[in-house]
């Protein structure tokens, strides 16, 4: 199979990477792509805002299969462009990528399919919302409706701060047109996991559930980021929780787009919180996360073209998907100035890495036969093992062959999952130190 990788991320390399190990893989191009996935495949510079071009370019190289990473390209169509050229793809259309696309569109779907989700309300004007606020007696999240890169989800602590927030958003634009409506919800209290699931419209096949660390620091303090890592499988996510996650919030959804003539083919992934009175959905993504998926791939023993090809024949009830033993973890290496002012451009060296780690680049470039910095987010180390301890140990081992200037990395990454439970006897036995 020829294919054809849309994305110049970690999620995009981790999809490189595994995409790479596939027997049935002839040639694989990553557009963008970064320095890291020009080690898969080849990278080429394609405008993927431009559809035309995307499809031309498909059409030149023959390509069998096009796996769209990043959200922006779905929410604007790219599959249906692709689809109406009989050029097949994997992952949602526009019309189902909205369950990302626009938060009050995911909440109004949650809400009239008994899909348990916090109790919320849309606005597109200051007063109404600071109104609202005024006669609300819970705490609340306040959500930019649009697509933000992860960062338009903020959680005020006093009234001030939620009003001073509105404003930030509706009038100064913070976040552009992502902002030209506001979600303010419950603010719920628990454990977040986020649950990706490959579906084909019709079956649906979950995927290891994860823990991602969205605060820049070490115990969830500091500003909220794209996350700082993840690890998978979370402990705390029991079979028991899994079940209900798939009956309650899954298969309602795939069911419930596919019923209202949308049928959403790819990856869904909920974003859950775990609370006292059960799993709630927080919030739908149309395609993989990250980096969650830079945990989950590396344990799927099952080849991804295998699953992606399924899925758009429908066909996706007929694939065994196995997994691996075990548990991955992935340390998110930062610029300086992330999440605010990234300085990029900064030269990288690298070391061996130890067995089972892998490092993916999500914000690198080649100048002039050098590795630089590119981005906020420059790399994500992910190490795997037999346990959840030997995994963290690994990755953090991992990142001290890896240098640049400014770096910076959380240094507690999974150790919650520890703390959960599961792995907790281990612990000891690797020298880590357990944080309550």
């Amino acid at each position: 199979m020829n294919v054809l990788i849309i994305g110049s991320g970690g999620r995009e390399h981790a999809m490189a990477w595994k995409v790479a190990q596939s027997p049935r893989l002839t040639k694989l191009y990553i557009a963008p792509g970064n320095a890291g996935t020009a080690d898969c495949g080849e990278n080429f510079l394609l405008d993927v805002t431009n559809h035309a071009d995307v499809v031309r370019f498909c059409k030149e190289k023959q390509i069998d299969l096009v796996l769209i990473g990043p959200e922006i390209p779905l929410a604007d169509g790219l599959a249906d462009s692709l689809t109406a050229e009989q050029i097949r793809c994997f992952g949602p259309s526009q019309a189902a990528a909205q369950i990302e696309a626009s938060k009050s569109f995911a909440k109004d779907f949650m809400a009239r399919h008994h899909i348990p989700t916090a109790r919320y309300a849309t606005f597109n004007k200051v007063s109404d919302a600071i109104a609202f606020l005024e006669r609300t007696d819970y705490p609340v999240v306040i959500k930019a409706s649009g697509l933000a890169a992860g960062k338009g989800v903020i959680l005020p602590e006093t009234l001030n701060e939620a009003m001073s927030t509105l404003e930030s958003i509706l009038i100064d634009k913070t976040f552009g047109e992502a902002g030209s409506e506001v979600i303010i919800e419950e603010r719920l209290s628990g454990q977040e996991v986020s649950l990706m699931a490959f579906t084909d419209g019709k079956t649906i096949v979950p995927m290891l559930p994860a823990q991602d660390h969205k605060r820049l620091l070490d115990g969830d303090k500091g500003p909220n980021t794209g996350g700082m890592g993840a690890y998978a499988p979370a402990p705390i996510f029991t079979a028991d929780l899994m079940n209900e996650a798939m009956e309650s919030v899954l298969k309602p959804a795939v069911n419930w787009l596919r019923l209202e003539g949308t049928p959403f083919i790819g990856v869904l992934y909920a974003g859950l919180m775990l609370t006292q009175n059960g799993i709630y959905a927080l919030e739908f993504n149309c395609r993989f996360g990250d980096p969650e998926t830079q945990v989950v791939l590396p344990l799927l023993e099952t080849d991804l073209l295998d699953i992606a090809d399924a899925c758009v024949d429908g066909k996706l009830e007929d694939v065994d998907i196995r997994w691996k033993d075990g548990a991955a973890v992935c340390v998110v290496l930062a610029s300086s100035g992330y999440p605010e002012k990234v300085v990029s451009g900064k030269d990288v060296r690298f070391e061996q890495l130890p067995v089972n780690t892998v490092c993916f680049h999500a914000g690198t470039k080649i100048n002039n036969g050098q590795v630089v910095t590119a981005g906020g987010r420059v790399f994500g180390v992910t190490a795997w093992a037999e346990s959840l301890a030997e995994s963290i140990k690994f990755a953090y081992d991992g990142l001290d062959k890896i240098h640049f200037e400014g770096m910076q990395y959380r240094k507690d990454i999974a150790k919650r999952g520890l703390v959960n439970g599961l792995y907790h006897g281990l612990a000891d036995e690797n020298g880590l130190k357990l944080e309550e």
